[in-house]
């Protein structure tokens, strides 16, 4: 992993007030990342606060929605008073850009910034930016690289801050899964979090505990919808409208869903396609190991991991089907 820029520690050396923003859709790892990186620099005598443009749709971080939301009228607040406005600078965290921050783009643009991301990109900003930059695609969470930068600020985790690094940690490598014999000094990494008070049990059961009897007749039907393709190699399956109605947000479970469809012998990748209205849907992609899922859903406007990605396009399910396909086939032919 890669050391963290001295323009950074900088950035956050010399501010006062800080707020911390993340992608649209937010994942435990990036809420994990804006929450500990919040509570690290109120230790510091910063002011911080935590802001997202949502939707809080997974279960794993339903909870802790309010605290986000609320906080946009912090930032309409912050953006009205001239002296606290000229004090602010906001830092991006699992994300690249200002545009995957959605709807607060337009205010959050409005002040000094700083991004902190892990995601392999063809959107990063350039290394002459000018801007603090700090990106590590060898990184497999964000929140690995938030405990970084607290040991470069000398800030000793507190038991919370170090149970939502390990939240977001574990949310992002499939509970290590993902992680290979290369990963040595991530799980270093975990374990000065699990020495400061972080639980991988109680983690375990906030990642895969709680689901709903719902969730599961969902998956069920999923999983009745499964097609193969390329002898095997790939999977694809769809969820309606009529699902949506039926089941709600609440119900959907993809890890536990693509965690079962890869376990399946000769699987190599998987499609899950989620029609959201009637002339959308949401894609979520799943590999093994030498497809790049990423890649492809970048190229789709999209983004991700190289083993877990996700994108939307417009078309219904079985247009969206024959494009995956059409994508996929070029790996597989």
């Amino acid at each position: 992993m890669h050391a963290v820029p001295e323009e950074l520690v900088d950035f956050i050396k010399t501010g006062s007030n800080f707020i911390i923003a993340g992608h649209k859709e937010p994942d435990g790892d990036c809420v994990g990342s804006q929450l500990a990186l919040r509570s690290a620099l109120e230790r510091l005598g910063k002011y911080a606060i935590v802001c997202s443009a949502g939707p809080f749709n997974r279960p794993d971080i339903k909870k802790i929605e309010n605290l986000f939301i609320e906080n946009l009228k912090i930032l309409d607040s912050i953006l009205a008073s001239e002296e606290k406005y000229k004090k602010t600078k906001v830092i991006i965290v699992d994300c690249s850009t200002m545009e995957r921050t959605g709807e607060i783009q337009e205010k959050l643009e409005k002040f000094p910034y700083a991004i902190i991301d892990h995601h392999a990109a063809s959107t990063h900003p350039p290394s002459t930016a000018d801007f603090p930059v700090y990106i590590d695609t060898t990184a497999p969470s964000c929140t690995v690289m938030i405990e970084k930068l607290t040991n470069t600020l000398d800030i000793k985790l507190t038991k919370e801050e170090a149970g939502y690094l390990l939240f977001g940690l574990c949310t992002d490598t499939g509970f290590f899964r993902h992680l290979t014999e290369k990963s040595a000094e991530v799980f270093e990494a975990a374990a000065r979090m699990i020495r400061c008070g972080a639980s991988p049990k109680i983690i375990f059961s906030v990642i895969n505990g709680g689901k709903s009897l719902n969730s599961r007749i969902l998956m069920g039907n999923i999983l009745t919808r499964i097609e193969s393709f390329f002898d095997g190699k790939f999977l694809i399956s769809y969820e309606t409208l009529e699902d949506l109605a039926a089941f709600g947000l609440e119900s959907r479970d993809s890890d536990s869903l693509n965690q079962l469809l890869l376990s399946i012998n000769g699987v190599e990748a998987t499609a899950i396609i989620r029609q959201e209205c009637e002339n959308n849907c949401a894609v979520s992609l799943r590999s093994v190991d030498a497809i790049d899922v990423a890649q492809i859903a970048f190229s789709f406007g999209g983004g991700g991991h190289k083993n877990a990605a996700g994108l939307t396009m417009q078309g219904n399910v079985s247009y969206v089907k024959e494009i995956i396909l059409e994508t996929f086939s070029k790996l597989f032919i």
